[in-house]
Order: structure tokens, then C-alpha cells, then sequence
């Protein structure tokens, strides 16, 4: 086995957010030193972040120098003939001390036509959560422009948008053109198309650290909103040991794992898969190497990784594309 093939871990990007606080590193032992910490960026090719990797032979290497010298090992056989040498995923957790604006993202062909991009999918899967904290996803009922742009001016939008409380375990899948924002309390997993495209539309008028209001995209979002009423909560079954389908759309198949023990895996080749260690903790042994695993870890595993062992107490989401 080639010795540059191996459960691949990166250092964490982090980002100062408005909104951001310090569970970044009280909940996932991040390296924040900012009280105002939103996002860690587990694995990124976005350019302007593209990760580094933090482990063994490869460390110190770029994501996308390891995928440009090896890309059927590291992405496999199928992404590599979709999406050739691009990673095609952006996997992040996020602090939401305060409410997130209110946003939307672009479909595809939008976002490729105006930004040279991907679209931006994504999916939630709520960490941890305060006492009453919930997200916005969506309208409570159709809708169409003109009402929207009424309520926008008249700062009642929120009258107007479906607010759901949540509590940990609960996934949410957001197609893009959904209009939607993560509440204050949560600590949130992340997982999405490679695209750092948002278009805010609204930000409850507050003000950074200097004073001013941040920018709104209203023109560029009338044209990605989805005024449909949408269904985005997802139930799913956790069958101790399995990997147990919580989004499967044709960006990403997301499961989560709840292991209780040891469990073989095998791959195909076809596909990476990506790990998130979401609670507790586990062990992974591949090539006669063991490797630990913990709350708040994210790796990549390259396609080429054939058949590995995972042995622990931890609820893992699995991500891959199928």
C-alpha cells in the first residue's frame, strides 16, 4: 500500500464571525483564541482556503497539491470523472453565539454564470442546543417576489418565514434557493457543496465593530429565492453499527454511524469518504496503524483506502459521493 494513502486530518481554518462565540473550542477543542469564533473549516478547497493536512508523510501539503499528485487515490475513480481534479465538498462546524443573517444561496447555474462557482446545497446536523433555539428555513407558505420585497421593506420578513425549534441529532437539508439562517445557541456540523456564494438579505440592522451595517445582496438573491413552502427536516434510523442514510441528493450521500464496538469498512474506490466525529470518541485501524478519534475531528479518507476498522463509542456522520 502506497504510504501516502491514510486517514488524512487538517488544520482547522477558523473564521471571526459576528455572530461567532468560544464553543468552538469549550464543546470541540478547537485552537480559537477569538471570543467571536463562527466557523472552523475542517476540509476546504475554496479558494484563497484551501486546507493543509496536519498528519503523517503528507503534512504540511495542501488539499489540492496531494488531489493534483494523486486524484483517482485520493478522490476516486467516479468523483475523479465528475469532477476531475476539484474537491468537490466544504465541511465546516459552526458557533452560532447570536443569530446568523438571513440568507439564500444560488443554484448552479446561477452561481456559475455569476461567480464562475458551484452552487451551494448543504446540510445541518444540529451538535448541541440551547433551551429554545431554532433555525428559519424557508417560507411558512408560498410566496412570490413582490410580497417578499414588501416585507423586507417594511424589516417584517420574519413574519413571513417558517422558525422551527430544534434540539441535538436534528439534520436539516437545504437545497439551494431555500432561504434560511441558523439561531443563536447551536453548534452546528456543516456539509456543502465547495462555494462560499451567500447572498444575505437581511441582518436585523446590526452594526461590526466599526460601526457599520453589513452588506445585503436583495438584487442578487430575488433572482435565487425559492418561494415555495419546502420540507427540509430529515428523519432518519439509527441502527447501532450501520451506516444509516440521513441525506442521500446527488452532491453528497450523507450517514451516520452510532458505534457501539468494532465495525469493518470497506470501500470500492469509487468515492472518499469523509468522517465527522459529531460525540464520543473512536479508534480507526488501517495498513497495521492505529489512529484516535474525538468530538469535533474530521478526516478524509482517500478512496484508495481500501478496508479499515473502527472501534469506540461515537456517533459519526459518513459523507461520500455516491
Amino acid at each position: 500500500m502506497n504510504s501516502k494513502i491514510y486517514p488524512l486530518q487538517f488544520q482547522s481554518i477558523l473564521k471571526e464571525r459576528i455572530w461567532g462565540g468560544e464553543k468552538l473550542k469549550s464543546i470541540l477543542n478547537k485552537p480559537i483564541t477569538s471570543k467571536v469564533t463562527g466557523e472552523s473549516w475542517e476540509i476546504s478547497a475554496v479558494e484563497g482556503d484551501v486546507s493543509l493536512v496536519a498528519n503523517g508523510e503528507l503534512k504540511g501539503k495542501s488539499l489540492s497539491d496531494i488531489i493534483d499528485d494523486m486524484p483517482k487515490a485520493i478522490l476516486g475513480t467516479k468523483v475523479y470523472q465528475q469532477f476531475g481534479k476539484q474537491f468537490p465538498l466544504l465541511f465546516k462546524y459552526l458557533d452560532a453565539r447570536e443569530d446568523l443573517s438571513i440568507q439564500v444561496h444560488p443554484n448552479d447555474g446561477l452561481a456559475k454564470k455569476r461567480h464562475n462557482s458551484f452552487g451551494k446545497t448543504e446540510m445541518w446536523y444540529i451538535m448541541q442546543a440551547d433551551e429554545n433555539a431554532s433555525i428559519i428555513v424557508g417560507f411558512k407558505e408560498k410566496s412570490n417576489a413582490d410580497d417578499y420585497l414588501e416585507h423586507l421593506k417594511n424589516k417584517s420578513l420574519l413574519d413571513i418565514l417558517d422558525k422551527v425549534k430544534v434540539k441535538s441529532g436534528d439534520v436539516f437539508f437545504l437545497e439551494t434557493g431555500t432561504v434560511h439562517a441558523i439561531g443563536a445557541g447551536l453548534v452546528v456540523a456543516e456539509i456543502q457543496q465547495t462555494s462560499d456564494i451567500t447572498y444575505r438579505i437581511y441582518d436585523f440592522d446590526r452594526k461590526d465593530a466599526k460601526g457599520k451595517e453589513r452588506e445585503l445582496h436583495i438584487d442578487l438573491a430575488l433572482e435565487a429565492i425559492n418561494y415555495n413552502k419546502v420540507d427540509t427536516f430529515k428523519k432518519y434510523n439509527t441502527t447501532t453499527n450501520e451506516s444509516n442514510t440521513v441525506v442521500d441528493c446527488r452532491y453528497f450521500t450523507t450517514n451516520i454511524i452510532p458505534l457501539e464496538g468494532k465495525i469493518t469498512v470497506k470501500n470500492n474506490g469509487d468515492s472518499f469518504k469523509v468522517y465527522m466525529c459529531v460525540d464520543g470518541a473512536f479508534d480507526l485501524d488501517a495498513n497495521n496503524c492505529n489512529y484516535s478519534y474525538k468530538k469535533g475531528d474530521t478526516l478524509l479518507l482517500p478512496a484508495a483506502l481500501e478496508e479499515f476498522k473502527l472501534d469506540g463509542k461515537a456517533s459519526i456522520l459518513e459523507i461520500y459521493i455516491s
